[in-house]
Parts: structure tokens; sequence; C-alpha cells
């Protein structure tokens, strides 16, 4: 958690050179951050990097729907993704135990922020809203809400962060079909991150289901 609001003021104003350097930088301590995780915790974070890289490069590569301030996605945004993964889950444990409360104060304070985007924000936030809703849902049926929870924190830190050192830009309406106004960040962007959560979660297991399927098949196959 500490990493990635440093890396985003170290990247305000460096050149492309530096932005690669810190971007290697990142990978490095996402690589150590793997390396002391659990099988099932490495996979979901390996995930959540691929599933985020494609939205990066469609979203905010092709459509600009938010521009990094180089107009390009830099290097350590894919794995700065597996690093607040990893920090959302982290946190989270530590609000387990007092699960309830913390539902209670993060998503009151989240809805605050929301009713703020809709009616007194400059910048009028309807997908703040939509993904607070979506947010809503991953906390009642989604299948870790201590890691949506961490989620809260962490990326709402990390898009005011961003957004006020000007590392990206939110624009006013979506560039693709210039239907839905949105925020500078969007207040509920935990709830559009909670996809890439609830990819990891459901699919981590499976696939390692199925490694443990083909690496039990080649030893009765060795052992023949």
């Amino acid at each position: 958690m500490t990493w990635v609001p440093l890396a985003l003021l170290a990247d305000r104003g460096a050149t492309l050179t530096t932005q690669r350097f810190i971007g290697l930088a990142t990978w490095v301590l996402l690589l150590l951050a793997l390396w002391k995780s659990s099988p099932l915790l490495r996979t979901q974070i390996l995930l959540v990097v691929v599933f985020a890289t494609v939205v990066e490069y469609l979203f905010a590569g092709h459509f600009g729907v938010y521009v990094y301030r180089l107009e390009n996605v830099p290097w350590f945004v894919p794995p700065g993704h597996g690093l607040i993964y990893f920090g959302a889950y982290s946190l989270g444990l530590l609000l387990k135990s007092r699960e309830k409360f913390w539902t209670f104060f993060l998503v009151g304070i989240l809805a605050l922020w929301v009713l703020w985007g809709l009616l007194l924000s400059p910048q009028f936030d309807l997908l703040g809203a939509f993904w607070f809703f979506n947010l809503l849902i991953f906390l009642k049926w989604g299948p870790s809400r201590p890691t949506y929870l961490g989620a809260i924190v962490v990326v709402s830190w990390l898009e005011i962060v961003g957004t006020s050192i000007g590392t990206w830009k939110w624009m006013e309406y979506d560039t693709i079909k210039e239907w839905v106004a949105q925020g500078n960040p969007p207040s509920g962007a935990a709830g559009g991150y909670g996809w890439f959560d609830l990819f990891a979660l459901l699919l981590a297991p499976l696939l390692l289901r199925q490694v443990r399927k083909l690496r039990t098949r080649d030893r009765l196959r060795s052992e023949l």
C-alpha cells in the first residue's frame, strides 16, 4: 500500500525513461509479494494483473476513457494492480475481526461521496454511482467481503492521489458513447475494481484445481 502512491509521486513530471524504471521497480516488488504469498493468493494476484492490463490498454490506451499523463499506459500500472489487490486482501484480513462495523462505516463514507458526485461535484459522476451499486452487490453476494472492504480503502485512496497529482485524468463523459458522466475520480471506483477481484476470486480456485489434476495425472502416468 505504501509503494504505489510513492510510485505515483515519483512519476510526477518524470520522463518516459524514468517512468519505465519506476515500472521495473514495481515489478520487482510484485515478484516479492508473489514469492511470500500462498498458491491461491499468488494465482489471484496474477489473474488480476492479466485482467487489469487488458482493461487498461482497452479503456485507457484505446478508448481514452481516462488518460495518463504521458498518454500511455505506464509500465508500473500492470504490476501496480497486483500490489493493489495484495493490499486490499491484506487490509481485508485486518478488518475481518470487525467486519460488520467496517462494512457500515466504509459503505456510509462512500455513499456520502456518491451523493456529492451526483449533487455537488462540478464534474457530474454517474459512473461512480453505478459502480457503487456494483460494490453493494459484491459486498452482499461476492465471494470475499473482507477483500472488497479492503478495496474500498485502497482503491479510493489511490484514485484520489492519482487524479490529484495528475498521474491520470477521467474524462467528463465516457469516450465510447458519451452517455455516462464520470467524476475525476469516480466515487465508486472500488466497485469497478471489484470486477477484477471477482474474476480472481472465482477463477483462481478453478485453475489451481485443474493444475493439481494435471500434476496427479502426469505422476500416475510416470509410475506406470
